[in-house]
Parts: C-alpha cells; sequence; structure tokens
C-alpha cells in the first residue's frame, strides 16, 4: 500500500502516538494514506477510536516483531 508519508512513532507511550498522528494528518490532503508505526500496545484501540471520531479510515493493520503499523486515510 502506497503511503504519501510515514510516521515513526515507536518507543512512544500513550498520547503521543495519538497526538503525533494527529499532526501527521493534517499535512496530508483528503484521500491520502498515512502509515503509522507504534510499539504501544494501546494504539491499536486509541488510533481505532481516533480514526473513527476524525471520519478517517484505518484501510489496514499489521503487526510484525512487535511493531504495530497501520495505514491510515485520511477523511
Amino acid at each position: 500500500m502506497e503511503a504519501a508519508k510515514v510516521l515513526d512513532a515507536k518507543g512512544l507511550s500513550c498520547p503521543m502516538p495519538i497526538v503525533k498522528t494527529k499532526k501527521a494528518i493534517e499535512e496530508l490532503e483528503a484521500g491520502e494514506i498515512l502509515e503509522v508505526h507504534a510499539t504501544d500496545k494501546g494504539a491499536k484501540n486509541d488510533l481505532t477510536a481516533w480514526a473513527k471520531s476524525g471520519s478517517h479510515e484505518i484501510v489496514d493493520s499489521t503487526e510484525e516483531d512487535d511493531v504495530l503499523k497501520f495505514w491510515i486515510k485520511k477523511g
């Protein structure tokens, strides 16, 4: 999946992955994809709720080697 921007939020704990994701997605145009890498296990629920409340869409997510990866389409 082609992301317009990749955000490295590894090693950050709540609420920083959300704060950084919010700032990064503001730099994108509607419909563009932001790829987020996080290690905070709470990021899965946090980002899902945040995306829904902001009319964004998590189009995919994976976990490999304790790194959560999310692809968020800007609404």
